[in-house]
């Protein structure tokens, strides 16, 4: 076993690996553990957190990780990303496997390299998340390996998909338009200067839109109104009926056309405006 180990370690530690070629060549050569000694290595690991033998375990298994990466290549992401996810997965599989239970480490890891696998390709084949419950996880992974060409599916198809994989119906359709979608560019330049875009950026809010802000500032504005209203309500009709012609319509009365109206002077009618102005301060702020 001491012999192995040393082998592994001149392997993988022989130099730089200047390209991913180049890992994949140096895991290959990595012997594949017998049953006995992965057995002792993870036994060792588990009752004596031999770091060591958790490190022979994950050398030896590089190889399973690689073989499982080929598989995803479809998505368009880099072999060389989805090889580190999947080791990573496979270090949570050592950590958490029991050899008591009799089954073999590849059999327990390949689980746990596919799930963080799959959390990659989830999280970088869009920019928009198309898959987040777990039918749509089984879906998403599954719709376009039983699709038999590139075409829509048939109703008869995606009943068939629903039944196999176990999901509704409902779900096989959305996740077929999501995996037909295309992302669209989030501020795509226009290809001249007359054209107009309509970018998902021009819908975003502005940087200063705070909805706390905008919940005070309304109920700052009704409880004036309302203040304004009750103060109104304790003026004089003369001048309530001057503030408003004045003030609150669009078309404003002038000074001279009060004055004629009530029979005073136009200096007049200004003073009890600004009376009933400062009055109507006075009330608003002691409400």
């Amino acid at each position: 076993m001491t012999a192995l180990v040393a082998k592994q370690n001149s392997l993988i530690f022989a130099g730089p690996v200047g390209s991913l070629d180049s890992y994949i060549d140096r895991v290959s050569q990595i012997p594949v553990l017998s049953k006995e000694v992965e057995v002792a290595l993870a036994t060792r690991f588990r009752n004596e957190e031999d770091l060591d033998a958790a490190r022979q375990l994950v050398l030896s298994h590089l190889r399973f990780v690689v073989h499982i990466a080929r598989g995803y290549l479809g998505y368009g992401l880099p072999m060389g990303d989805l090889v580190q996810e999947g080791n990573v997965g496979l270090m949570k599989a050592v950590k958490r496997f029991d050899p008591t239970v009799g089954v073999r480490l590849v059999s327990f890891a390949v689980h746990w390299i596919r799930a963080e696998i799959h959390e990659y390709v989830l999280r970088n084949w869009r920019l928009v998340k198309v898959a987040t419950t777990k039918s749509q996880r089984k879906l998403f992974f599954n719709l376009r390996k039983m699709k038999k060409n590139l075409t829509w599916l048939s109703e008869a198809e995606t009943q068939a998909v629903a039944k196999d994989l176990g999901v509704e119906v409902k779900d096989v359709r959305e996740m077929e338009q999501r995996l037909s979608a295309r992302d669209m560019s989030f501020d795509p330049a226009p290809e001249s200067d007359e054209e107009e875009t309509y970018s998902p950026a021009m819908y975003l809010p502005a940087h200063n839109a705070d909805p706390a802000v905008e919940v005070e500032r309304e109920e700052w504005e009704e409880d004036s109104t309302d203040r304004l209203s009750v103060a109104l309500n304790k003026l004089d009709d003369r001048s309530r009926s001057i503030l408003k012609r004045r003030w609150m319509t669009d078309d404003k009365a002038t000074l001279h056309e009060l004055a004629d109206e009530y029979g005073i002077s136009a200096e007049r009618v200004r003073q009890v405006e600004t009376n009933a102005i400062a009055k109507l301060k006075g009330m608003m702020v002691a409400a």
